[in-house]
């Protein structure tokens, strides 16, 4: 039996993905081992986000050439979309594989196999229509399912080279979503997260619209399922209906992945953000009016072309106006062919990193006030995994607002059990009981 090693780099929906590219291996009779095995075929699914990305994208394909000359090397994902040309005459890979060909990858396989000769599948993204329906009944969680429902973005942010790389926005269409959520039900899973590129446009491209809203009321019907969580929206999709019938939706859980780069009008212009921060604050004050104590988590872009110290000050203090539960700060990344990688007012590595620094102290502090919200209060958890801490063991899992909870001693995971906050554990634990 031939040996087969995944590595995964990015967002969930190249996680996604990566684990229906595990199964079709499966299916085909490979055995998976860990990365750092020696192996009879690597693939590496790569992103492109920063240029940070693109770095560890090319180290994990020389390590997996290194670990196994001999060896097939299968690179795939968003760096290979972009940079395919460069992969190509390093030499270093043996199968490329373009976003929305995953599914072909056994075939490919054979195909090397039989020619022993470079294999290139490819296509052009942007003119893509089609969404690859990947599918997968298992996943490496043991509770939770994340579930690709959408490809492609439309927005072509002026930082941002994923437009280029994942194509234009594709939906998947409801009954296939409908089939691999039954399925994982079926193997036990409880809790479902409906991911995409840019999960608020579901729907937009078929003729008979469907909904995001739509998506979420048919998966509460499912028998089985306790939970349904949505990855990253674009706060247009925050309206009085869509508040509404989620609150309706006794299934959905209360997280609001809010996305917003920058708290300052003049950064978002140049970002080509579709909002303003008065819109943005809006928006949250119409989830905190449906929903009692909801959790928004937010990105924030550091040291975006332009950004002054003003405009840096007023982001850090609209964050701070929001109150978000978490935020992913992020520095700057150049992206080539992008509009903002030729803007005037680069900013500088050291104030870029300076700045995400200054986020992160103040994003502890927003977190801590949100979870202390908790301590004394009853809440319903969904158990993951026993781990050890500072010798004695607990069992972690996670409220609807994704909220880590610890609870002392070995408990069955995968299981929803109602607990009382008692305090902290940890920067990122709520001890209960």
């Amino acid at each position: 039996m031939k040996k087969c090693a995944l590595h995964n780099l990015g967002c969930k929906v190249n996680a996604y993905e990566t684990e229906a590219m595990q199964e079709q291996l499966q299916d085909a009779g490979y055995e998976i081992v860990s990365f750092e095995e020696k192996a009879d075929v690597y693939v590496i699914n790569t992103c492109s986000v920063t240029n940070i990305a693109d770095r560890k994208s090319r180290q994990m394909i020389h390590r997996a050439r290194r670990m196994n000359p001999e060896a097939i090397v299968v690179a795939t994902g968003c760096y290979v979309q972009a940079f395919a040309e460069d992969l190509l005459a390093e030499g270093t890979v043996d199968i490329i594989l373009g976003n929305n060909q995953k599914g072909k990858l056994v075939e490919n396989l054979e195909r090397f196999e039989a020619e022993q000769a470079t294999v290139t599948c490819m296509s052009d993204v942007l003119r893509e229509k089609d969404f690859e329906d990947l599918w997968m009944s298992k996943t490496a969680e043991h509770t939770r399912a994340f579930i690709k429902i959408q490809d492609g973005c439309n927005q072509f942010c002026s930082y941002c080279i994923i437009p280029y790389t994942r194509g234009r926005v594709r939906s998947r269409r409801p009954e296939e979503i409908l089939r691999e959520v039954n399925a994982l039900v079926k193997e036990g899973y409880q809790e479902v997260v409906l991911t995409g590129i840019l999960l608020s446009a579901y729907g937009v491209d078929f003729e008979e619209k469907t909904s995001l809203l739509e998506i979420v009321q048919m998966l509460n019907e499912v028998e089985g399922l306790e939970r349904i969580r949505l990855g990253s929206l674009e706060p247009r999709v925050i309206t009085e209906d869509f508040l509404q019938g989620l609150k309706e939706t006794e299934k959905f859980c209360p997280h609001f992945h809010l996305s917003l780069q920058s708290g300052c009008d003049e950064t978002l212009a140049r970002m080509n953000r579709h909002y303003t921060t008065g819109e943005y604050l809006d928006k949250c004050r119409m989830i905190r009016e449906v929903f009692d104590h909801p959790a928004i988590t937010t990105d924030v872009i550091t040291g975006f072309a332009g950004e002054t110290e003003e405009e840096f000050a007023a982001t850090k203090a609209f964050v701070e106006e929001v109150g978000f539960f978490e935020m992913h700060v992020f520095p700057y990344s150049k992206r080539k062919g992008t509009k903002a990688e030729k803007m005037p007012g680069q900013v500088t590595e050291a104030v870029k990193k300076a700045r995400s620094r200054e986020l992160l102290v103040l994003e502890q502090e927003m977190s801590d006030r949100f979870r202390s919200y908790y301590i004394g209060k009853e809440v319903a958890v969904l158990l993951e995994e026993c781990v050890e801490i500072e010798g004695k063991k607990y069992t972690l899992g996670h409220t609807c607002e994704y909220v880590k909870v610890a609870l002392a001693g070995e408990w069955d995971a995968n299981k929803i059990v109602t607990v009382r906050i008692t305090g902290k554990l940890d920067a990122d634990k709520m001890l209960a009981e």
